[in-house]
C-alpha cells in the first residue's frame, strides 16, 4: 500500500484542528459530570431519592455519549484520506501540548484513546497513535478554584469540638441540622477512643476533603486524622431524620469499613472535583491497598478505571509466567469463567450456546449485565468491566481451557498468531463461590463459617430486594464471598427487578394425584415466583437449615417478598446503610424525610444539549 505523505503545513493544521476537536469534546463530557455532581448536592438537600437515583445513572453513559459525539463530528467534517496514520502521528502530539495546563489530563488522554479506537477502525493499535501510558503528569496539579482539594483543620488549637463544627459547617448545606452539638459531640468522642487523641501531638491536625460525596440517600465526609507518625482515615456519613433534618449518623473510622464503603460492589460516588487526579492520591492515603482503578471507579469515572486496569493487568502478564484455567466451582450454563491464578480477577465470557432450561440469548444477558452497572448495587453485586478484542498471549493457556474456550465460545474466540483474541468479555474480582466456601466450612466441621455464609447469604438477598432487584437464580453457587467475608451476587442472567416478579403461594392439591405429581398441577407465568418452594434447593443439608431458619425464614414466605414489592411501588426508597449498624449514633432514626417542595431541576438530557 502506498503510504500518503501531505504537506507539512497542512497536515499540522489538519493535526491541531482535530486535537483541538477532541479536546473540547472531553472538556464538554468532563462539565457535563461536574454538573451532575453538583446537581446530586440539590437532590440531597432536597431529599429527592428517586431523581438521585436517576441522575446517578444518566451519568454512567455520559462518557459514551461525548465520544460518540467527537467521532461523528470529526467524520462529518473530514474525509476518510484525512484521518489517517500519519496525521493522526501529528494530531496525539498537538494534543499533548493542549494538556499541559489541563486540569485532567489523565482523563482526557483516555478520552483520545476512545476516540481514536473509532477512528482509526482497527482492533489493535500502533503506540504512537494512542496514550498507552500516561504522558502528562498529574503531580501537584493546583486547582484554579477557590476551593482547595482539602481544608486542614487544627484541633489542638481550635479545640476539637469547635474543629468538627466548622468542618461540617463548611460545607454550607442549606437543610438545618437536628442538633449538631449533640452529634459533633459524639464524633469527638469516638475519635478520642479510637485515634488516642487525647494524646495529642504538636503536629494534630484534620484534612478533609472540600467536597461532599453523594450516594443513595447519604452525603459522606471524607477526611483523615494526623497525630504525630500515625495517619487514621475517617467518614462521617450525614442524613436526613425523618422531621427531615439532617444528622450526623456515626463516624467510620475502622480501615477496613471505609474500604467496604468504597467497595467495587456499590454503585458510584458523585462528587464534585475539579482536579480528580488530587482527590485520588487523597483516597490512597486512606485506601492504600485500593488499586488507582478501582477508586477512579467509584468516583464514577469507570472508563479512566478501565484503562487504569488494563495497564495494570498488561504489567502482571509482563511479570508473571503462570497460565490462564478454567476457574474453580461448578460450571456455569451461560458463562464460560476463566482466570489467572496469581491475578485476582475472572475473565467471563457468555457463550454461543446454553442448554435447557436456560432460554436467554447473548444481547439479553448483556442487557442484564448493564443493568447491574446502572444499578443501585447496595454492596452485593459486583461491578463488572466489560472488553471487547482482548488478545491474551497463547502460550499462557492450557489445552484444556483453549477446548473448552473452542467448544463453548467459536463466535468469540480466534487465533491469531501467538495470540488468542476474546472479542467480548467481562471481568470481575474474584470471589470464593459460597457453596465451595459452605462445603470447606462443612468438611472442617467449622459451624461458625457455616452459620456467617448463611447469615451473609440471607443479609445479601434482603439487600438486594431492597434495591428493587430479585437474584433469579438464588443458589449458592451463584454468590460469592469476598476477602472481608462478605457475600455478594455476581450471575446475573437471570436477574429481574422484584417489580415485575409476581410471588405466589403453592396453591392446595385438588386430590392426592396432584400430591404426587412430578410437574405442577397449577399454571405457572413467566414472573411467577413461589418463595415456599426456595427451601427445596437450598435447605438440603441441616446445618444450613437450621442457620438458615433461625436467621432468614421469612425469605421462604410470600407476604414477606410481597411486602417489599409494595412498599417500592408505592416510590419508598429503602435504606442499605454502607456500614455496620452497631457503629450508628441514631439507631432510631430511620432517614424516610419526604422531598420538600422545589422548583423541577434541569434533567441532565438539558443539561448535556446546553
Amino acid at each position: 500500500m502506498t503510504q500518503v505523505t501531505f504537506p507539512r503545513l497542512l497536515s499540522s493544521q489538519i493535526a491541531f484542528d482535530i486535537a483541538r476537536s477532541i479536546v473540547d469534546g472531553f472538556d464538554k463530557h468532563y462539565r457535563l459530570f461536574r454538573a451532575a455532581s453538583q446537581q446530586a448536592r440539590r437532590l440531597f438537600e432536597q431529599a429527592d431519592w428517586p431523581a438521585a437515583q436517576q441522575t446517578a445513572r444518566e451519568r454512567i453513559d455520559f462518557y459514551d455519549r461525548r465520544v460518540q459525539e467527537a467521532v461523528q463530528a470529526l467524520e462529518q467534517r473530514y474525509p476518510p484520506g484525512d484521518l489517517i496514520d500519519s496525521v493522526w502521528r501529528e494530531v496525539k502530539l498537538h494534543y499533548i501540548g493542549l494538556l499541559s495546563d489541563h486540569k485532567q489530563p489523565e482523563l482526557a488522554e483516555t478520552f483520545f484513546n476512545s476516540v481514536s479506537c473509532q477512528i482509526l477502525h482497527r482492533r489493535y493499535y500502533h503506540n504512537d497513535y494512542i496514550f498507552v501510558r500516561p504522558v502528562v503528569s498529574t503531580e501537584y496539579i493546583e486547582t484554579e478554584e477557590l476551593l482547595p482539594t482539602y481544608r486542614v483543620y487544627y484541633p489542638a488549637a481550635d479545640g476539637m469540638r469547635f474543629a468538627l463544627k466548622r468542618i461540617v459547617g463548611n460545607f454550607q448545606l442549606e437543610r438545618p441540622f437536628a442538633a449538631l452539638d449533640r452529634d459533633t459531640g459524639l464524633v469527638e468522642a469516638r475519635m478520642i477512643a479510637e485515634f488516642g487523641l487525647d494524646q495529642a501531638e504538636p503536629n494534630l491536625q484534620f484534612h478533609v476533603l472540600s467536597n461532599l460525596f453523594f450516594r443513595n440517600k447519604g452525603a459522606y465526609i471524607v477526611g483523615r486524622a494526623i497525630n504525630g507518625a500515625r495517619e487514621h482515615p475517617f467518614v462521617i456519613p450525614v442524613l436526613h431524620d425523618k422531621q427531615g433534618e439532617l444528622v450526623l449518623d456515626t463516624v467510620i473510622t475502622d480501615p477496613d469499613q471505609v474500604a467496604l464503603l468504597f467497595s467495587f460492589t456499590r454503585a458510584y460516588f458523585q462528587v464534585d472535583m475539579e482536579v480528580p487526579s488530587a482527590t485520588v492520591q487523597f483516597l490512597r492515603s486512606l485506601l492504600p491497598r485500593k488499586p488507582r482503578s478501582e477508586i477512579y471507579t467509584v468516583l464514577g469515572l469507570q472508563k479512566q478505571g478501565k484503562t487504569l486496569f488494563y495497564r495494570d493487568y498488561l504489567q502482571h502478564l509482563k511479570h508473571s509466567s503462570d497460565r490462564f484455567r478454567i476457574a474453580p466451582g461448578i460450571r456455569g450454563l451461560v458463562m464460560l469463567v476463566f482466570e489467572l491464578p496469581s491475578f485476582p480477577y475472572v475473565f467471563k465470557v457468555i457463550k454461543d450456546w446454553y442448554p435447557p432450561p436456560k432460554e436467554i440469548t447473548r444481547a439479553q444477558v448483556k442487557e442484564k449485565y448493564l443493568l447491574v452497572k446502572h444499578h443501585d448495587r447496595v454492596g452485593r453485586m459486583a461491578d463488572t468491566l466489560e472488553y471487547s478484542d482482548v488478545a491474551f498471549p497463547l502460550n499462557r493457556f492450557g489445552e484444556e481451557l483453549l477446548a473448552e474456550l473452542q467448544q463453548h465460545c467459536p463466535s468469540l474466540v480466534e487465533i491469531e498468531g501467538e495470540r488468542l483474541i476474546v472479542k467480548h468479555l467481562y471481568i470481575e474480582r474474584r470471589m470464593v463461590p459460597l457453596n465451595m466456601y459452605l462445603a470447606d466450612a462443612q468438611v472442617a466441621g467449622d459451624d461458625g463459617r457455616i452459620e456467617h455464609g448463611i447469615v451473609e447469604y440471607g443479609n445479601a438477598i434482603r439487600d438486594l430486594v431492597a434495591a428493587n432487584i430479585f437474584p433469579g437464580d438464588m443458589l449458592y453457587k451463584n454468590f460469592g464471598v469476598t476477602r472481608q467475608g462478605r457475600v455478594v451476587f455476581y450471575d446475573y442472567d437471570e436477574i429481574e427487578y422484584l417489580t415485575d416478579c409476581q410471588f405466589r403461594d403453592i396453591p392446595q392439591a385438588r386430590n392426592e394425584e396432584d400430591e404426587l405429581s412430578a410437574e405442577p398441577w397449577y399454571p405457572i407465568g413467566k414472573h411467577d415466583v413461589f418463595p415456599e418452594q426456595f427451601g427445596r434447593f437450598l435447605l438440603g443439608n441441616a446445618t444450613i437449615r437450621h442457620h438458615f431458619m433461625q436467621y432468614h425464614a421469612d425469605l421462604l414466605t410470600r407476604a414477606w417478598w410481597q411486602a417489599h414489592k409494595d412498599r417500592i411501588l408505592e416510590g419508598e426508597v429503602e435504606d442499605v446503610f454502607p456500614y455496620p449498624q452497631h457503629i450508628r449514633f441514631h439507631q432510631t432514626i430511620t432517614p424516610l424525610a419526604q422531598p420538600i417542595p422545589h422548583p423541577a431541576p434541569s434533567s441532565l438530557e438539558t443539561l448535556e444539549n446546553e
